[in-house]
This record gives structure tokens, sequence and C-alpha cells, in this order.
């Protein structure tokens, strides 16, 4: 039988009772803490709870139920009669994994596969990367955003089953508070369903309005993830060209015949992935062809939180939501886990839609209490205001790096919204060529970057996730690989 360790608790526990957490957790930390430092060793026996209490100037009650959760998570084992012996549940998994026969490559049976499902993106990364524009998720630092979700996980009063609800409701009303305020909106809660993210919220629609057949209008080039949910539903996908002034509405008006289309999606803002935005005549003009020819817009405006004030006039503000159902994101220059998105139509679709979510996966009723506090404190305001204050000074230091490294070997238009630029070329190389080069110098081009045909050789360049430092570094190497690809050194 081995002996109680005589290694003093002191030196690896502290307890601080000016601390948040409660002595008994801070004991339980600690504790973890030191057995994956190995001060405590699997298999350690301990002394009993009495002389722990003693040495660390606590009540016995308090070391007792440290002792109870550590057994509860597996740190520690009772054997009767015996003592308490440290176990450390990071170790057993290696030695049980040699023994575990793996599955094989492929199955031995039929399954169904989906290949206009497949991922454009590039997983491997290097030192630098671009992407098609995302926000950069240290300005608003994880640490101040974690103290509402505690907050609300602290509360006790919330009976079990009802948090759901609670929640979602707060959130709402907090959230269509919100939209009122940024959107100049007139809405309540009412016609606002959350969703986890945009594929859900589209996979959602495409259920509700989308037969096998159903011709859908998509921008030229368009979002791929859309077009993936639409082709999947089994929609025929018509494309209609884009210009400066987005998406042509006269085009739609000469090719297709009333009762001919089922549905319109677009980006209204900053159409992917030119980044053109609508203008108002022709938002004037879809609405009434919706009308004409009795089909739905479904308007991804996500990209409202990183808009310039001067394009934010949505179609679904001035159509009231009779014809436009508006897919919207909440949060996100917020680290994903706080990031939300939502769906804004009538009452009769989101009840329909509801049910879906018992499919899908509603989202983190805790969550949503924590994001609703954020707009109900006003903390989302100041948030959002340093985020947008950082994305316009990256945007005008892109452009410039832009122009001072290619000059006139490219065109380009600083974007009124969104996080990437859209680049053209002037004369045409290979892009795949461009890309390889840039992979061996540790600059990461992901496919979803790259656009080329016969008569295009553009880039989507995502800026806003990138620091200074770091903009000048992936954009020099862009440049010194475009010198060797292009024009040749």
């Amino acid at each position: 039988m081995s002996s109680p360790v005589k290694f003093p608790f002191t030196s690896f526990i502290t307890i601080d009772r000016r601390k948040e957490d409660a002595v008994y957790l801070q004991i339980v930390y600690q504790f973890i803490n030191a057995i994956r430092r190995k001060l405590l060793e699997d298999g350690d026996r301990l002394p009993g709870s009495r002389k722990i209490a003693e040495e660390l100037g606590v009540h016995r009650k308090t070391v007792v139920a440290a002792l109870a959760e550590l057994k509860d998570q597996g740190w520690l084992e009772s054997r009767p009669s015996i003592g308490t012996f440290v176990i450390n549940p990071e170790i057993a998994p290696t030695e049980r994994a040699k023994k575990f026969k793996e599955p094989p490559k492929e199955a031995c049976y039929d399954f169904r596969r989906e290949f206009i499902l497949d991922s454009p993106f590039q997983q491997d990364s290097g030192n630098f990367y671009f992407t098609d524009g995302t926000s950069d998720y240290r300005v608003i630092k994880s640490v101040e955003l974690v103290r509402f979700y505690a907050s609300v996980l602290r509360r006790k009063k919330h009976a079990a089953g009802s948090v759901s609800q609670d929640g979602s409701q707060f959130f709402q009303k907090q959230l269509s508070y919100y939209l009122n305020q940024t959107r100049k909106f007139h809405l309540s809660r009412d016609y606002l369903l959350t969703v986890k993210s945009f594929e859900q919220a589209m996979s959602i629609l495409t259920r509700l309005l989308i037969q096998p057949g159903v011709i859908v209008l998509v921008e030229e080039w368009s979002y791929f993830l859309a077009n993936m949910i639409f082709s999947q539903a089994g929609a025929k996908l018509k494309t209609v060209p884009v210009d400066a002034e987005g998406m042509d509405t006269d085009y739609i008006e000469k090719n297709f015949a009333a009762g001919e289309i089922r549905c319109v999606y677009l980006n209204t803002q900053s159409q992917y992935p030119t980044t053109a935005k609508l203008s108002e005549k022709r938002k004037v003009k879809l609405l009434e062809l919706a009308e004409k020819y009795n089909f739905v817009i479904i308007e991804n405006d996500t990209d409202f939180e990183f808009s310039s004030k001067s394009s934010r006039e949505s179609l679904f503000r001035k159509d009231g939501g009779n014809r436009v159902l508006y897919l919207g994101a909440f949060g996100r220059f917020l680290n994903p886990g706080f990031q939300m998105n939502f769906l804004i139509a009538p009452k009769d679709v989101l009840e329909e839609a509801k049910k879906h979510l018992t499919i899908f996966g509603r989202p983190d009723p805790m969550m949503e209490k924590a994001l609703g506090e954020m707009i109900h404190q006003g903390d989302i305001h100041r948030y959002r205001r340093k985020a947008q204050k950082t994305i316009e000074e990256r945007k005008m230091k892109f452009a410039q790096l832009l122009n001072n490294h290619f000059g006139k070997q490219i065109d380009f238009v600083v974007p009124h919204s969104g996080l990437a630029f859209w680049v053209r070329f002037r004369f045409s190389f290979s892009l795949t060529r461009l890309q390889e080069k840039a992979t061996k110098k540790g600059l990461l081009l992901p496919g979803i970057c790259l656009y080329q045909n016969r008569n295009l050789t553009a880039l989507r360049l995502g800026f806003a996730h990138l620091n200074t430092k770091e903009m000048e570094k992936a954009v020099g190497l862009l440049a010194e690989v475009y010198g060797e690809v292009a024009i040749g050194n």
C-alpha cells in the first residue's frame, strides 16, 4: 500500500477569496493543473480531507466538495478501505488507443454522394493568407465577450426547460430594437427568427420555397455557398449579368416571362465577389418585377455591419417584407462563437421555418441571452464602433498598398461595403500558377479568391483580418509572386 503524498498542497494551491469562483472550484482547477504539470502523478494516494483542509486553511466541507467534483470529472478514484488516488484521464486514452482498430478507409455499403457540395476551401495555410472577406477576431477581445456568457451561466433563477424560450424571446426583443436603431426598420420580434448560421437559414428557405426544377436567378459568378444549397435542393440556377450598378434588372425583363421565376437571390450592398452595390434605380425595378412576374427576392444583407452610411438602404426596407425575405447577421466582428444570423419574413413563413429548427438545431439559448444583454447594456455599440473604425483604416491602407505595389496593372474600386476588394488584372495570366508560387513563399491564396475565364483574371482579396504589418507582408509577397508569374524575372 502506497503512502499518501507528502508534497505540500499549499505549493500548488492558492486560495484567493476575492475571486468570483467558489473556493472549492479554485481547488479543483489548481488540482487538475498540478496533475497536468506532473506535480501529482497518476496513482498517487491523497491524505484525508481533514488533513488537506487544515493545510489549506479552509473548511473540511469545502475540500469534500472539491474532491467530489474531481471524482465526477475522473481525476480521482476512491478505493474502499484503501484511500483516494490520483488518476490522469489524459493518459489512459492513449493506452486504450493502441488496442483500438480504426474504421476502414472505404465503406462496404452504398451512401449518397453530393459532388455539388464539394468545398472550394483550401485548408492548409501559410505564414500569411488571404480570405474572401473575414473580420479580425482579435480586435474585440474574447475575454470581454466571455463575461456576458459567464454572467448568464452563474444565474440560477431559470427553471429547467424555460431557459430556451426566455433566452430566445429576450434576444429577439433586443435584436429587433437594435435593428430598428441601426437599420431604420420598424420591426417587432414576431417577424424575426434567429438561426445559427447563414447556411442554416438558406437550407431552411430552400425547403420552404424550392421544388426540383424551379428557376432561381443568381448574380453572375455569385456566392458559391448559396449556389450549392440551391443546387442541392434541385433548383435550376440561371445567372444574371452584373456591372458597376449590380444585377442587370433589364436582363431579367428581356429574358424571362411572368410566372417563370421562383425566386431571385442577391446581395444588394456588396455583390459577391465583385463588391458592386445595386443602384437605387435597379432596386426599384427589381421590386416592380417581383410584383409583375410573381417571384420572391431573397436579400442577403449579412455585410450590413461593414457598410458605409451611404449604402445602407435595403430592398427589405423599401418593400416592407412583402416580396423580400431578408437574411442578416449580428456581430460578425465578434468571435465566431458569439455571432448570430437571422431571417425576417411574414409570420406564417417564420412559423413554418421554426419547425425545421427541430431538425437543424436551435441556437444556444444561453448565448442568445448573453447577446441580448450585450445589446441591452449598450456594449454592442462600443464593439461595433471599434470594429468599424479599424476596418475603415485597414481598407484605406489596403487600397494604398495595392496602388503602391501594382499601379496601373490592376483595376479596383474601394468597396462601399464588405471586407474584400475585387481586383481585376489588365491582362491575362495563370492564377493557378500564381497560387502555387505563392504557397511556396508562405502566402495562402485559397481557390475561393481566384476568378478566371477567357475575359477575366481577378482576385477577391479579404483585407480586414490582417493588421498593418501582416497586410504589408501579404501584399508584398503577392506582388513579388505576380512579378514572377505574370511579368517574369
